[in-house]
C-alpha cells in the first residue's frame, strides 16, 4: 500500500479492526520511510450488479437509490434510521445472494415493498403510490382494501 504522503510503498499494518459496518476492516497504517499514519479500508469485492429499468435500459445498482424512497416513504412516520438501514440492508442481500448480473427494477421494487408492508402499512402504501403508479383514487382503494383484507 502506497503512502499517501511520500507515495512509499514500505508501509506495514499497526492495527485491524471490523469497520462500523462490520462489511469491510479498517486497517491503520504506518509509513516506514516518512512515520505517518494513515487509514485504509479494505471491503470484498461484489460482482456488479445492473438493473434493468421499466423501459428497459440499464444502469448500475446503487444502494441510495433504494434508501431514498424507503426514506421518502417513512417521512414523518415513526421509523427510525436504523430500521430503515436495516431494511436496505436486507434487500440488498436479497438482491446480491442471487448472484446474478442483471436485476429487473421491478424485483426490487417488490422486495422493498415487502418488506415495508412489514414493518409500517402508511410508508408501505406511500411507495406502493409511486412505485405501482396508481393512475386514480379507485386503484389506490384497491390497494388499501388488500392491505385490510391481511
Amino acid at each position: 500500500m502506497k503512502c499517501p504522503f511520500c507515495s512509499s510503498e514500505n508501509t506495514r499494518v499497526i492495527d485491524s479492526r471490523p469497520a462500523d459496518d462490520n462489511n469491510s476492516i479498517r486497517r491503520r497504517r504506518l509509513c516506514d520511510d516518512c512515520g505517518k499514519r494513515f487509514t485504509t479500508y479494505e471491503k470484498v469485492e461484489t460482482i456488479p450488479l445492473i438493473v434493468i429499468k421499466k423501459d428497459n435500459t440499464r444502469e448500475q445498482y446503487d444502494r441510495s437509490k433504494i434508501e431514498g424512497g424507503v426514506l421518502r416513504a417513512c417521512h414523518k412516520r415513526p421509523i427510525s434510521v436504523n430500521q430503515i438501514n436495516q431494511l436496505v440492508d436486507e434487500v440488498e442481500t436479497e438482491i446480491f445472494n442471487r448472484e446474478e448480473k442483471e436485476i429487473p427494477s421491478s424485483l426490487i421494487g417488490e422486495l422493498v415493498m415487502d418488506k415495508l408492508k412489514d414493518l409500517e402499512a402508511v410508508a408501505y402504501v406511500r411507495f406502493a403510490s409511486v412505485y405501482r403508479e396508481f393512475k386514480d383514487v379507485n386503484t389506490f382503494m384497491s390497494e388499501l382494501k388488500k392491505m385490510l383484507d391481511k
